[in-house]
Protein backbone atom coordinates (compact mmCIF):
# COMPACT_ATOMS: atom_id res chain seq x y z
CA UNK A 1 0.00 0.00 0.00
CA UNK A 2 0.79 3.40 -0.90
CA UNK A 3 1.42 5.52 2.02
CA UNK A 4 1.26 8.93 1.56
CA UNK A 5 2.89 11.92 4.06
CA UNK A 6 -0.26 12.80 5.43
CA UNK A 7 -0.92 9.31 7.13
CA UNK A 8 -4.03 8.77 5.30
CA UNK A 9 -4.62 5.51 3.08
CA UNK A 10 -7.62 5.21 1.53
CA UNK A 11 -7.03 7.60 -1.13
CA UNK A 12 -3.75 6.17 -2.33
CA UNK A 13 -5.10 3.16 -1.63
CA UNK A 14 -7.97 3.41 -4.36
CA UNK A 15 -5.74 5.41 -6.33
CA UNK A 16 -3.34 2.04 -6.65
CA UNK A 17 -5.99 -0.05 -7.54
CA UNK A 18 -6.80 1.88 -10.18
CA UNK A 19 -3.91 2.92 -11.51
CA UNK A 20 -3.12 -1.41 -11.79
CA UNK A 21 -7.01 -1.43 -13.18
CA UNK A 22 -5.79 0.78 -16.24
CA UNK A 23 -2.55 -0.58 -16.67
CA UNK A 24 -4.00 -4.41 -17.28
CA UNK A 25 -6.02 -2.67 -19.98
CA UNK A 26 -3.54 -2.02 -22.15
CA UNK A 27 -3.68 -3.64 -25.04
CA UNK A 28 -0.53 -5.38 -26.57
CA UNK A 29 1.06 -3.48 -29.06
CA UNK A 30 -0.15 -0.41 -27.99
CA UNK A 31 1.50 2.34 -25.03
CA UNK A 32 0.29 5.16 -23.03
CA UNK A 33 1.61 7.75 -20.64
CA UNK A 34 2.40 8.01 -16.99
CA UNK A 35 0.35 11.15 -17.10
CA UNK A 36 -2.58 9.80 -18.74
CA UNK A 37 -2.83 6.88 -16.50
CA UNK A 38 -3.07 9.40 -13.59
CA UNK A 39 -5.16 11.65 -14.99
CA UNK A 40 -7.91 8.50 -15.44
CA UNK A 41 -7.08 6.88 -12.50
CA UNK A 42 -8.59 10.79 -11.12
CA UNK A 43 -5.01 12.29 -9.86
CA UNK A 44 -4.15 14.44 -13.10
CA UNK A 45 -0.97 15.48 -11.40
CA UNK A 46 0.39 12.17 -10.06
CA UNK A 47 2.29 11.13 -13.18
CA UNK A 48 5.75 10.41 -10.61
CA UNK A 49 3.33 8.43 -8.28
CA UNK A 50 2.38 6.45 -11.31
CA UNK A 51 5.65 5.12 -11.98
CA UNK A 52 6.74 4.92 -8.42
CA UNK A 53 3.23 2.28 -8.41
CA UNK A 54 4.44 0.31 -11.42
CA UNK A 55 8.25 0.46 -9.57
CA UNK A 56 6.79 -1.57 -6.93
CA UNK A 57 4.02 -3.40 -8.67
CA UNK A 58 2.58 -6.78 -8.31
CA UNK A 59 4.51 -9.64 -10.56
CA UNK A 60 1.00 -9.55 -13.20
CA UNK A 61 1.37 -5.63 -13.60
CA UNK A 62 5.03 -5.91 -14.01
CA UNK A 63 4.73 -8.17 -16.45
CA UNK A 64 2.52 -5.72 -18.61
CA UNK A 65 3.99 -2.39 -17.33
CA UNK A 66 6.55 -1.75 -20.38
CA UNK A 67 3.40 -0.47 -22.47
CA UNK A 68 3.79 3.06 -19.97
CA UNK A 69 6.12 5.14 -21.33
CA UNK A 70 7.14 9.10 -20.79
CA UNK A 71 4.97 12.07 -22.42
CA UNK A 72 6.91 12.38 -24.80
CA UNK A 73 6.99 7.99 -25.45
CA UNK A 74 10.65 7.81 -24.37
CA UNK A 75 11.47 4.33 -22.04
CA UNK A 76 11.83 5.47 -18.72
CA UNK A 77 11.29 1.95 -16.82
CA UNK A 78 14.90 1.07 -16.84
CA UNK A 79 14.78 0.94 -13.24
CA UNK A 80 12.59 -2.19 -14.21
CA UNK A 81 14.04 -4.11 -16.91
CA UNK A 82 17.73 -2.53 -17.09
CA UNK A 83 19.01 -1.03 -19.91
CA UNK A 84 16.07 0.67 -22.09
CA UNK A 85 16.75 -2.09 -24.74
CA UNK A 86 14.96 -4.60 -22.85
CA UNK A 87 12.25 -2.84 -22.62
CA UNK A 88 12.27 -1.96 -26.03
CA UNK A 89 12.66 -5.87 -27.27
CA UNK A 90 9.21 -6.39 -25.22
CA UNK A 91 7.57 -3.85 -26.76
CA UNK A 92 9.17 -4.98 -29.69
CA UNK A 93 7.69 -8.05 -29.49
CA UNK A 94 4.32 -6.78 -29.65
CA UNK A 95 4.58 -4.98 -32.65
CA UNK A 96 5.43 -1.75 -31.83
CA UNK A 97 7.55 0.71 -34.04
CA UNK A 98 10.13 3.69 -32.73
CA UNK A 99 10.89 6.64 -33.93
CA UNK A 100 14.12 6.94 -32.15
CA UNK A 101 16.45 4.25 -30.55
CA UNK A 102 13.83 4.35 -27.47
CA UNK A 103 11.49 6.50 -28.17
CA UNK A 104 7.90 4.81 -29.15
CA UNK A 105 6.37 6.18 -32.10
CA UNK A 106 3.15 7.66 -30.17
CA UNK A 107 0.84 8.60 -32.89
CA UNK A 108 1.07 5.05 -33.92
CA UNK A 109 0.45 3.51 -30.80
CA UNK A 110 -0.58 5.90 -28.80
CA UNK A 111 -3.92 3.87 -26.29
CA UNK A 112 -6.31 6.78 -24.23
CA UNK A 113 -7.74 5.01 -21.25
CA UNK A 114 -10.20 7.54 -21.17
CA UNK A 115 -11.18 6.51 -25.01
CA UNK A 116 -11.59 2.90 -23.12
CA UNK A 117 -15.15 2.71 -21.22
CA UNK A 118 -14.31 -0.60 -20.35
CA UNK A 119 -11.02 0.96 -18.87
CA UNK A 120 -13.02 3.72 -17.26
CA UNK A 121 -15.55 1.75 -16.01
CA UNK A 122 -13.23 -0.38 -14.00
CA UNK A 123 -11.54 2.71 -12.13
CA UNK A 124 -14.18 4.29 -10.66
Amino acid sequence: MVRPRDGSTKYNSTFAERVYALVRRIPPGRVTTYGRIARAAGAARSARMVGWLLHNAPPEIAAVAHRVVNRHGELTGGWAWGHPAVMRALLEDEGVTFVEEFCVDLERHLWEPEDDPIAMNSTE
